[in-house]
């Protein structure tokens, strides 16, 4: 993971439509950017539903939300609407971005070993800066601790 208190690396990647979305554009305000493995798979659902069900939460709290995945714009597109997403998914088939924020990771699943996203949580501030860094977080709590996050550090 990369460390807390260290300005989170600008990037640009393709929105579920297509259109390129960068994160310095939503410097003013807080962001949560959260890396996921899979679109449609179980804990993604769980995860994705959760940011959403909480997403008027956020967004009353000034805070942008973006989930990022190696899926393809397509895939995100039916992901969205199928579970009626209200934030922006990014798309990194490459994986570049997925690097740069150290989540792209070797993973060992019953005996097998291959490289995958981690799930992980970064909530970045007004300048840029990441206030919080989170590992390995459980696809059902991580929108709760990161509004957790939130309280603590205006608290």
């Amino acid at each position: 993971m990369l460390s807390e208190h260290t300005i989170a690396p600008d990037f640009t990647l393709p929105d579920a439509e297509g259109r390129p979305v960068k994160l310095s554009d939503f410097r003013g305000q807080k962001v949560v950017l959260y890396f996921y493995p899979r679109d449609n798979t179980p804990g993604c659902t769980r995860q994705a539903c959760a940011f959403a069900a909480a997403y008027d939460t956020f967004r009353q709290r000034g805070v942008v939300v973006i989930g990022v995945s190696k899926d393809t714009q397509a895939s995100h597109q039916r992901f969205a609407a199928k579970h009626q997403l209200p934030f922006i998914l990014l798309s990194d088939p490459d994986h570049a971005v997925l690097e740069l924020y150290d989540v792209w990771k070797e993973k060992k699943q019953y005996g097998k070993v291959s490289m995958g996203t981690v799930r992980s949580t970064y909530l970045i501030g007004e300048d840029g800066v990441i206030l919080k860094a989170m590992p390995k977080v459980k696809p059902d709590t991580n929108a709760a601790d990161v509004l957790a996050a939130l309280d603590a550090l205006e608290g």
